[in-house]
């Protein structure tokens, strides 16, 4: 991970991302904020108990997920982090995938995060990966470019 200068807070969410496991999802509260807001392209939940029900509901559906984080950027109370996610589908037998995306984080002013938001292009990153489904999303990614 790369950043312009240290920052604490961001040091902690980056460790926990990059470290995360099913055991520490009954602690989020020591990095968000009871009312923290989270969404990314399958959900949008309020609360500290509905973060960690995201997350465990990743570790309950996929096989050795994890966080690379690759870089942040700092800029007064809000943090941006590029990262790849690492995963295997428990449904398909198949190789690891990867998910490249970014999330935005801002902290309140006790350095948890209020708001967590992520974004990636569950087509291309995700769906286009899948048998049978990707075989239909490249088509029609194919048939959109022209």
């Amino acid at each position: 991970m790369n950043t312009r200068q240290v920052d604490t807070r961001v040091e902690r969410i980056v460790d926990l991302f990059e470290q995360l496991r099913p055991s520490d999802l009954e602690h989020l509260g020591q990095f968000y904020n009871a009312d923290a807001r989270f969404k990314d392209p399958f959900n949008e939940v309020r609360g500290t108990d509905a973060v960690a029900a995201v997350f465990r509901h990743m570790f309950d559906t996929l096989d050795n997920p994890r966080f690379v984080i690759k870089d942040a950027f700092v800029q007064g109370d809000q943090c941006f982090l590029s990262w790849d996610f690492v995963f295997r589908m428990r449904r398909f037998r198949h190789d690891e995938l990867t998910v490249r995306g970014a999330s935005h984080l801002v902290f309140d002013a006790a350095g948890m995060v209020s708001n967590h938001r992520d974004y990636w292009d569950a087509a291309e990153e995700l769906y286009e990966k899948l048998p049978v489904v990707g075989t239909l999303m490249r088509w029609l990614k194919n048939r959109a470019s022209g």
